[in-house]
């Protein structure tokens, strides 16, 4: 079937997704590998039925809420739920990953903010959603948009050398 227009399938999002959290767990080291490709299926699987009638290409911003995953000192029960699939309670779920974490998976951008009042960083962002952005993969979302206000990257650079 030839689709044309906006893809339906969230595949690249939900990888992003997936690969960021299973990230977190193996910079800890307690967690084996296989033990992660479990849970990556787990939270892959969940992620996408979870997202399954809340996905909106030609509306990107439509339903965000509803698919941000979020941990404020409260697990994500997505995220609780891959994670009893390997035998990872909930506490140490809390020692292995951040007390405050959102990450927005959105069609053609997946972000992520860690503390309530950090940046926010893109993971994955697809070139057909906008005109070419002037920043790489990495670099963190212009605040202003969300109404906080944050040191400008140039500031933060100099502060952190």
């Amino acid at each position: 079937s030839h689709r044309r227009g906006p893809r339906a399938d969230m595949v690249p999002e939900i990888a992003a997704a997936v690969g960021f959290v299973s990230g977190l767990l193996r910079t800890r080291g307690c967690v084996s590998e296989q033990q992660l490709q479990v849970f990556s299926g787990a939270l892959r699987e969940a992620l996408t039925e979870h997202y399954k009638h809340h996905w909106f290409p030609e509306k990107p911003f439509k339903g965000s809420g509803y698919r941000c995953i979020r941990i404020n000192h409260k697990m994500d029960p997505i995220i609780s739920k891959a994670a009893s699939q390997i035998g990872l309670s909930l506490p140490q779920l809390y020692q292995l990953l951040p007390s405050e974490l959102t990450l927005w998976v959105d069609p053609y951008e997946v972000s992520y903010r860690i503390g309530e009042d950090g940046s926010i960083c893109v993971l994955y962002e697809a070139a057909a959603a906008k005109a070419p952005s002037s920043y790489g993969m990495l670099t963190c979302k212009n605040q202003m948009m969300l109404g906080r206000t944050s040191p400008s990257k140039n500031y933060i650079m100099t502060v952190s050398s």
